[in-house]
């Protein structure tokens, strides 16, 4: 019955967060559309695999599992990103909000002293992170914005380790709520997604069988 409620509770207070968010703007207009030549694009094709924290440790949440693309473009400094995710298990209720989702995160990089630290504004709020100097492991954090004082989470922390060489990248998404310091532990994800760069092909992959 405890767990039961738990659930209730959640579900609804990630229903007033859906809500909130379902009318914002997600991607930054601009008259120029976007190309490869004055960048570093780079696409991430992944899936995404859901835990829920109850009773004082995470549980597999299979329903909550997606699969993701995102286009990740690098202009030196600064990173423009877009992401979308593709909740397809069939027993998803549509309580995290649509199954088709849209995201975007621009990142911008400095030095501070010793450090390589970065600001993030993303269609999900704005924070801070750090990185080191081939964006090899990086941590991201940021509030959520607009969301209610009932939802179990107002805080998002992405940590990322880029494994160029194996074509690899490794992520863990949490959401949690921080009040007064504290940390209270709701939802993570563990992200795995593979890497494509712009390729001339030889011939045609692919044939009519």
């Amino acid at each position: 019955m405890r767990k039961t409620s738990i659930y209730l509770a959640i579900i609804i207070a990630i229903i007033c967060t859906s809500c909130s968010n379902s009318n914002k703007s997600i991607i930054p207009t601009s008259k120029t559309l976007p190309t490869t030549k004055d960048n570093y694009t780079i696409l991430w094709l992944g899936k995404g695999e859901s835990y829920i924290y109850i009773n004082g440790k995470y549980e597999r949440s299979k329903s909550n599992d997606y699969s993701f693309k995102v286009v990740q473009r690098r202009y030196g400094n600064s990173w423009k990103s877009i992401k979308n995710m593709h909740r397809i298990h069939p027993e998803y209720d549509g309580k995290a909000g649509e199954r088709e989702q849209t995201m975007f995160f621009g990142i911008d990089f400095s030095k501070k002293g010793d450090k390589i630290v970065s600001t993030i504004n993303s269609s999900l709020g704005n924070g801070t992170g750090t990185t080191d100097n081939e964006f090899r492991n990086q941590t991201i954090q940021f509030s959520v914005d607009d969301i209610s004082s009932f939802a179990p989470y107002n805080t998002i922390r992405i940590t990322q380790h880029y494994k160029y060489e194996e074509g690899q990248l490794l992520e863990t998404v949490e959401l949690f709520k921080l009040k007064d310091g504290k940390v209270t532990p709701f939802v993570k994800i563990e992200e795995s997604a593979e890497i494509f760069r712009p390729a001339i092909l030889e011939k045609a992959p692919t044939k009519f069988q």
